[in-house]
């Protein structure tokens, strides 16, 4: 006999577990078979889904985490609607996983499911695959009434980073709730277009700290030097983290002009700020800037002081 019909024989030894009056066992056939690592073990992983214990169903849906494609997909879209929410977690958990395109085949046709935990994880699972057939329902989905499935519908939208879908990412950007708000002010950074830098920038003063950081951070990615006058206008937030962002980002659009407004940040007590600060001053080297420095040469945190040192050799040089 062939090493491949051996293959399939062992795994279909494995899978006799599955049909054990024993749960227990059951769970055991499942774990079995799904450190084979073998794709041909993926249709009895889908067959104890539908197991009679949930489980069963939940440790299948947690070993189709190591499987992938579109009978994978399909499986785990099955368990979904799952009468157990520790069965549908699991399953969710594991649709993040998929990696392979054509396992969008199996999610494609349930985006149109309007029940919150479903679409979230149907949208969630297909980000990845970056399938085009996404975006008509992922733009529908910023429409639906749970801020979980408008962050993955905008997730979703990001990742195939589509100019077309940029007035759907700009409505978002005044989206409720922050965390939908901050994920579509991230997804911008795809588009170097007038609008995408306007929104942006408009980001910088929305009311909440975590959006402000979002458009901080990504204007470094799609901004230009029109950028630069409202992120120096945002480097005394009252939230170090937003000013960090904004420092990174004139850093990365080469505001040499702004070195003397980040030089004093050097003297704020937070490490993580100082080691940007550092390493930022080390990019613009404005000569200027050495004094602010070298203050820090012995900083009590080996990163602020390694960064520091470049930054000064750099303006040296």
């Amino acid at each position: 006999m062939s090493a491949l019909f051996e293959e399939f024989d062992d795994i279909a030894d494995l899978a006799e577990g599955l049909d054990d009056p024993s749960a227990g066992a059951r769970i055991m056939a499942v774990m079995e078979l799904a450190d084979s690592a073998d794709p041909a073990a993926i249709p009895y992983l889908a067959r104890a889904i539908s197991d009679s214990d949930a489980g069963v169903r939940k440790q299948a849906a947690q070993a189709l985490t190591d499987f992938d494609g579109p009978e994978t997909a399909a499986a785990l879209v099955t368990a979904l609607s799952d009468s157990e929410a520790d069965v549908i977690a699991a399953a969710a958990v594991s649709l993040t996983e998929l990696k392979d395109p054509a396992a969008g085949d199996a999610i494609l046709p349930h985006l149109d499911d309007q029940d919150e935990v479903r679409l979230t994880a149907l949208l969630a699972g297909i980000k990845e695959l970056r399938r085009p057939e996404a975006l008509a329902p992922a733009i529908a989905a910023l429409a639906h009434a749970s801020p979980s499935v408008r962050m993955q519908a905008v997730g979703v939208i990001g990742w195939l980073q589509q100019e077309t879908s940029l007035p759907g990412l700009r409505s978002a950007t005044q989206d409720k709730d922050v965390n939908v708000r901050r994920t579509a002010l991230s997804a911008l950074g795809f588009s170097k277009s007038a609008s995408a830098q306007e929104t942006l920038v408009d980001g910088l003063k929305d009311p909440e700290w975590l959006a402000r950081e979002a458009a901080a951070e990504t204007l470094a990615k799609s901004g230009d030097d029109s950028c630069i006058a409202a992120l120096r206008a945002v480097l005394d937030d009252e939230y170090w983290q937003v000013r960090l962002k904004a420092v990174r980002s004139l850093g990365k659009l080469g505001a040499s002009e702004a070195a003397l407004q980040i030089a004093p940040m050097m003297d704020i007590p937070v490490p993580n700020l100082r080691k940007e600060c550092a390493a930022v001053l080390g990019e613009l080297a404005v000569a200027e800037t050495a004094p602010f420095l070298e203050k820090y040469a012995d900083d009590s945190d080996p990163d602020v002081r390694k960064n520091v040192r470049w930054a000064l050799e750099k303006i040296a040089a």
